[in-house]
């Protein structure tokens, strides 16, 4: 890993917790300490059943490709873009819960696949990504 790489890192690591303290705090100082910890709660169990329910659904797209005899690559991009959003609703916070809230709904996941998508191509054009069989 380069030094740049090591960089955004150690920086991801220190502004996002930093980030979620303080909009917790502020929250918390608009609302209360109860209904703070309440709400980030909700907002969990809510993510963990749309974290079931949009699993369930791509498991069931994904080996109905594969009995059709074609790669879910679609479906397994969305299997992935779900396992994030559900590793950011297990860390506590709104600003992950947001994010994570983000990776799990289908309408604003199929923007992020769409831009991954666009990325991987513009990768394999600058021949940065090889395919190897």
């Amino acid at each position: 890993m380069g030094e740049a790489m090591l960089l955004k890192l150690f920086l991801l690591f220190i502004i996002v917790p930093v980030t979620e303290i303080f909009i917790i705090i502020k929250v918390g100082s608009v609302i209360g300490a109860v209904p703070t910890v309440a709400l980030l709660l909700s907002i969990s169990f809510a993510g963990a059943w749309l974290l079931r329910h949009q699993g369930f659904a791509v498991l069931v797209r994904v080996r109905s490709e594969l009995a059709e005899g074609r790669m879910p690559a679609a479906e397994l991009l969305d299997g992935g873009m779900i396992l994030v959003g559900g590793v950011l609703l297990l860390t506590p916070g709104f600003f992950t819960d947001f994010l994570g809230l983000f990776f799990l709904i289908p309408g604003t996941r199929s923007i992020i696949k769409q831009s991954v998508c666009r990325w991987m191509q513009r990768k394999l054009a600058k021949g940065v990504i090889a395919i190897r069989r």
